[in-house]
């Protein structure tokens, strides 16, 4: 019985030498990762030229609104009822106009993003089988690995790789 116990343990720990495991902090990762500082910094240039069209047509229909209701009491009921629902309607417009130029922001930034981790995710397997390492786990916050030791963190290796194919 003892002998089996010592087999059965050599094996365990034999199968354990066998797997190479290593983890990524996928947040550290992607925030060292410069491409992914450079899509976040166009996209926030872009936002503020939008926020900043959107303030400006704002601040241009209150004027317009201000007008009317001035112009609005020199003129007949119907009158003044009817241009008021053409500036409802243009107000209406230009804020649809504005929510589908953020939507195509949102849905352009999105799909960069989505490349990028998938390019990630490439290169984190690429260097798993050229270092070979049975499994990369991922760490870092919602991460699976709770705790791991330096030499097994590939973090800084990968983000370096990353960011060397960038610069190219």
């Amino acid at each position: 019985m003892k002998k089996l116990m010592l087999f059965a343990f050599a094996m365990i720990a034999m199968a354990c030498q066998q797997n190479k495991i290593g983890y990524v902090d996928n947040v550290k990762l992607l925030d060292d990762y410069q491409e992914k500082v450079d899509i976040e910094a166009k996209y926030k240039v872009k936002i503020e030229a939008l926020t900043k069209k959107r303030d400006s047509i704002s601040q241009a229909f209150q004027l317009e609104l201000q007008e009317f209701q001035t112009k609005s009491q020199k003129m007949s009921q119907k009158s003044a009822q009817e241009e008021y629902a053409l500036l409802q309607q243009r107000g209406q417009f230009m804020g649809q106009q504005l929510q589908q130029e953020e939507q195509q922001l949102q849905i352009s930034s999105q799909t960069e993003m989505d490349s990028l981790v998938s390019k990630v995710r490439k290169e984190v397997k690429a260097y798993g089988e050229a270092n070979g390492f049975t499994y990369i786990l991922t760490g870092g916050t919602g991460g699976a690995v709770l705790y791991g030791q330096d030499p097994q963190n590939l973090t800084s290796s990968i983000v370096k790789i990353l960011n060397d194919k960038y610069k190219k």
